[in-house]
Protein backbone atom coordinates (compact mmCIF):
# COMPACT_ATOMS: atom_id res chain seq x y z
CA UNK A 1 0.00 0.00 0.00
CA UNK A 2 1.47 3.56 -0.73
CA UNK A 3 2.19 5.83 2.17
CA UNK A 4 -1.09 8.02 1.55
CA UNK A 5 -2.76 4.74 1.66
CA UNK A 6 -1.07 3.38 4.65
CA UNK A 7 -1.95 7.19 6.59
CA UNK A 8 -5.63 7.11 5.50
CA UNK A 9 -5.70 3.65 7.13
CA UNK A 10 -3.93 5.17 10.63
CA UNK A 11 -6.27 7.80 10.92
CA UNK A 12 -9.12 5.26 10.44
CA UNK A 13 -7.23 3.06 13.12
CA UNK A 14 -6.50 6.03 15.56
CA UNK A 15 -9.44 7.53 15.56
CA UNK A 16 -11.79 4.31 15.90
CA UNK A 17 -9.20 3.70 19.05
CA UNK A 18 -9.85 6.88 20.10
CA UNK A 19 -13.89 7.19 19.86
CA UNK A 20 -15.30 4.08 19.43
CA UNK A 21 -18.09 2.98 16.83
CA UNK A 22 -20.21 6.21 15.24
CA UNK A 23 -23.34 4.33 14.23
CA UNK A 24 -23.53 7.26 11.81
CA UNK A 25 -26.21 8.28 10.08
CA UNK A 26 -29.10 9.33 12.68
CA UNK A 27 -32.43 8.54 10.92
CA UNK A 28 -34.98 6.30 11.87
CA UNK A 29 -35.96 5.78 7.98
CA UNK A 30 -33.60 5.90 4.75
CA UNK A 31 -35.98 9.07 3.90
CA UNK A 32 -35.67 10.71 7.03
CA UNK A 33 -31.71 10.32 6.71
CA UNK A 34 -32.00 11.59 2.76
CA UNK A 35 -34.60 14.50 4.20
CA UNK A 36 -31.18 14.95 6.81
CA UNK A 37 -28.81 15.20 4.00
CA UNK A 38 -30.43 18.21 2.12
CA UNK A 39 -31.58 19.91 5.83
CA UNK A 40 -28.12 20.35 6.46
CA UNK A 41 -26.93 21.95 4.20
CA UNK A 42 -25.28 25.31 5.23
CA UNK A 43 -26.38 24.42 8.96
CA UNK A 44 -25.77 22.73 11.83
CA UNK A 45 -27.47 19.56 12.98
CA UNK A 46 -28.64 21.13 15.88
CA UNK A 47 -31.00 23.41 13.77
CA UNK A 48 -32.04 20.11 11.70
CA UNK A 49 -33.03 18.18 14.27
CA UNK A 50 -35.44 20.95 15.14
CA UNK A 51 -36.94 20.70 11.77
CA UNK A 52 -36.77 17.12 11.92
CA UNK A 53 -38.95 16.84 14.75
CA UNK A 54 -41.44 19.36 13.78
CA UNK A 55 -42.35 17.29 10.46
CA UNK A 56 -42.40 13.87 12.52
CA UNK A 57 -44.94 15.68 14.99
CA UNK A 58 -46.74 17.15 11.75
CA UNK A 59 -46.65 12.92 9.99
CA UNK A 60 -44.86 14.41 7.35
CA UNK A 61 -42.03 12.57 7.78
CA UNK A 62 -42.70 9.97 5.10
CA UNK A 63 -42.20 10.05 1.16
CA UNK A 64 -45.89 10.21 0.88
CA UNK A 65 -46.28 12.53 3.95
CA UNK A 66 -44.24 15.21 3.13
CA UNK A 67 -46.14 14.46 0.02
CA UNK A 68 -49.24 15.50 1.23
CA UNK A 69 -48.11 18.67 2.37
CA UNK A 70 -48.96 22.39 1.19
CA UNK A 71 -45.85 23.90 0.23
CA UNK A 72 -46.24 26.84 1.90
CA UNK A 73 -47.13 24.20 5.33
CA UNK A 74 -43.29 22.65 4.34
CA UNK A 75 -41.46 25.44 4.70
CA UNK A 76 -43.21 26.40 8.19
CA UNK A 77 -42.05 23.08 9.36
CA UNK A 78 -38.25 23.08 7.69
CA UNK A 79 -37.79 26.48 8.95
CA UNK A 80 -35.82 25.75 11.80
CA UNK A 81 -32.80 24.75 9.04
CA UNK A 82 -32.39 27.67 7.59
CA UNK A 83 -33.19 28.77 3.91
CA UNK A 84 -35.87 26.93 4.04
CA UNK A 85 -37.87 28.02 0.98
CA UNK A 86 -35.04 26.85 -0.99
CA UNK A 87 -34.87 23.68 1.19
CA UNK A 88 -38.17 23.27 0.61
CA UNK A 89 -37.92 23.52 -2.74
CA UNK A 90 -35.02 20.52 -3.00
CA UNK A 91 -36.87 18.55 -0.57
CA UNK A 92 -39.66 19.04 -3.51
CA UNK A 93 -37.30 17.70 -6.10
CA UNK A 94 -36.35 14.83 -3.89
CA UNK A 95 -40.35 13.69 -3.66
CA UNK A 96 -40.24 14.35 -7.59
CA UNK A 97 -37.18 12.18 -8.31
CA UNK A 98 -38.73 9.29 -5.82
CA UNK A 99 -42.14 9.38 -7.72
CA UNK A 100 -40.18 8.88 -11.11
CA UNK A 101 -37.55 6.65 -10.29
CA UNK A 102 -38.84 4.49 -7.25
CA UNK A 103 -42.50 4.77 -7.07
CA UNK A 104 -42.42 7.12 -3.81
CA UNK A 105 -40.49 4.51 -1.68
CA UNK A 106 -36.76 5.19 -1.31
CA UNK A 107 -35.94 1.97 -0.66
CA UNK A 108 -36.19 0.55 -3.49
CA UNK A 109 -33.48 2.30 -5.01
CA UNK A 110 -30.95 0.01 -2.83
CA UNK A 111 -30.66 -2.66 -5.15
CA UNK A 112 -29.34 -0.37 -8.02
CA UNK A 113 -25.95 0.30 -9.40
CA UNK A 114 -24.02 3.49 -7.86
CA UNK A 115 -22.61 4.09 -10.53
CA UNK A 116 -26.10 4.43 -12.57
CA UNK A 117 -27.98 5.70 -9.43
CA UNK A 118 -25.16 8.46 -8.39
CA UNK A 119 -25.50 10.48 -11.87
CA UNK A 120 -29.44 10.10 -11.63
CA UNK A 121 -29.40 11.61 -8.34
CA UNK A 122 -26.83 13.95 -9.18
CA UNK A 123 -29.51 15.74 -11.82
CA UNK A 124 -32.01 16.60 -9.22
CA UNK A 125 -31.58 20.37 -9.10
CA UNK A 126 -30.31 20.83 -5.08
CA UNK A 127 -28.67 17.87 -4.82
CA UNK A 128 -24.87 17.84 -4.94
CA UNK A 129 -22.16 15.51 -4.81
CA UNK A 130 -21.93 15.47 -0.67
CA UNK A 131 -25.71 15.78 -0.31
CA UNK A 132 -25.78 12.95 -3.22
CA UNK A 133 -23.07 10.54 -1.70
CA UNK A 134 -24.84 11.32 1.97
CA UNK A 135 -28.24 9.11 0.61
CA UNK A 136 -26.36 7.04 -1.10
CA UNK A 137 -24.31 5.64 1.59
CA UNK A 138 -26.22 6.31 4.84
CA UNK A 139 -29.72 6.27 3.81
CA UNK A 140 -29.08 3.37 0.92
CA UNK A 141 -26.37 1.86 2.66
CA UNK A 142 -23.99 1.55 -1.06
CA UNK A 143 -19.88 2.15 -1.12
CA UNK A 144 -19.44 6.01 -1.37
CA UNK A 145 -16.82 7.91 0.63
CA UNK A 146 -18.56 11.21 1.31
CA UNK A 147 -16.66 14.08 1.08
CA UNK A 148 -17.01 17.07 3.31
CA UNK A 149 -15.09 20.08 4.78
CA UNK A 150 -13.65 17.86 7.57
CA UNK A 151 -12.18 15.64 5.32
CA UNK A 152 -10.76 18.14 2.82
CA UNK A 153 -8.84 19.67 6.21
CA UNK A 154 -7.59 16.36 7.84
CA UNK A 155 -6.56 15.16 4.35
CA UNK A 156 -4.45 18.63 3.77
CA UNK A 157 -2.62 18.93 7.06
CA UNK A 158 -1.61 15.41 7.03
CA UNK A 159 0.10 15.68 3.31
CA UNK A 160 -2.55 13.98 1.20
CA UNK A 161 -3.74 16.75 -0.75
CA UNK A 162 -2.99 19.87 -1.80
CA UNK A 163 -4.71 22.91 -0.61
CA UNK A 164 -6.56 23.09 -3.43
CA UNK A 165 -8.09 20.16 -4.90
CA UNK A 166 -11.51 18.90 -5.92
CA UNK A 167 -14.24 17.06 -4.54
CA UNK A 168 -13.39 13.85 -7.03
CA UNK A 169 -9.66 13.79 -6.46
CA UNK A 170 -10.73 13.56 -2.70
CA UNK A 171 -12.47 10.85 -2.92
CA UNK A 172 -10.75 9.18 -5.17
CA UNK A 173 -7.70 9.39 -3.01
CA UNK A 174 -9.96 8.05 0.37
CA UNK A 175 -11.59 5.44 -1.53
CA UNK A 176 -8.80 3.77 -3.59
CA UNK A 177 -7.07 3.49 0.57
CA UNK A 178 -9.85 1.91 2.26
CA UNK A 179 -12.31 -1.04 1.65
CA UNK A 180 -15.04 -1.03 -0.82
CA UNK A 181 -17.87 -1.29 1.20
CA UNK A 182 -20.72 0.93 2.57
CA UNK A 183 -20.35 0.32 6.28
CA UNK A 184 -16.74 0.88 6.50
CA UNK A 185 -16.89 4.20 4.41
CA UNK A 186 -19.51 4.96 6.14
CA UNK A 187 -17.49 4.32 9.63
CA UNK A 188 -14.24 6.73 8.38
CA UNK A 189 -16.50 9.85 7.17
CA UNK A 190 -18.11 9.59 10.62
CA UNK A 191 -14.69 9.31 12.44
CA UNK A 192 -13.13 11.81 10.47
CA UNK A 193 -16.18 14.37 11.12
CA UNK A 194 -15.89 13.53 14.90
CA UNK A 195 -12.37 13.55 15.09
CA UNK A 196 -12.45 16.96 12.91
CA UNK A 197 -14.71 18.46 15.91
CA UNK A 198 -13.16 17.28 18.36
CA UNK A 199 -8.90 18.07 17.53
CA UNK A 200 -9.13 19.13 14.10
CA UNK A 201 -10.65 22.70 14.40
CA UNK A 202 -10.42 25.01 11.52
CA UNK A 203 -8.93 27.64 13.82
CA UNK A 204 -6.33 26.33 17.05
CA UNK A 205 -6.49 22.83 16.29
CA UNK A 206 -5.91 21.10 19.05
CA UNK A 207 -2.76 18.47 17.41
CA UNK A 208 -0.82 17.63 20.28
CA UNK A 209 -3.87 16.25 22.21
CA UNK A 210 -4.89 14.06 18.53
CA UNK A 211 -4.24 10.26 18.62
CA UNK A 212 -3.22 10.99 14.66
CA UNK A 213 -0.39 13.18 16.07
CA UNK A 214 2.61 10.67 14.55
CA UNK A 215 0.62 10.61 11.29
CA UNK A 216 1.62 14.11 10.87
CA UNK A 217 3.89 14.98 7.75
CA UNK A 218 5.90 16.84 10.25
CA UNK A 219 4.71 16.07 13.82
CA UNK A 220 6.73 18.43 15.44
CA UNK A 221 5.87 21.10 12.97
CA UNK A 222 1.96 21.58 13.81
CA UNK A 223 -0.70 22.71 11.89
CA UNK A 224 -1.23 26.95 12.09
Amino acid sequence: MSQTGETIRGLYKAFAQALGPSRWWPGDTPFEVAVGAILTQNTNWKNVERAIAALKDADALTESGMRALHPARLEELIRPAGYFRVKAARLRNLLDFLEREADMDITSLRGQSLYDLRPRLLSVRGIGQETADSILCYALGLPVLVVDAYTVRMFARHGLIPEVTDYAEVQEIGQSALPDDAAELNEFHALVVRAAATWCAKSRPRCAECPARALLPDPERLPA
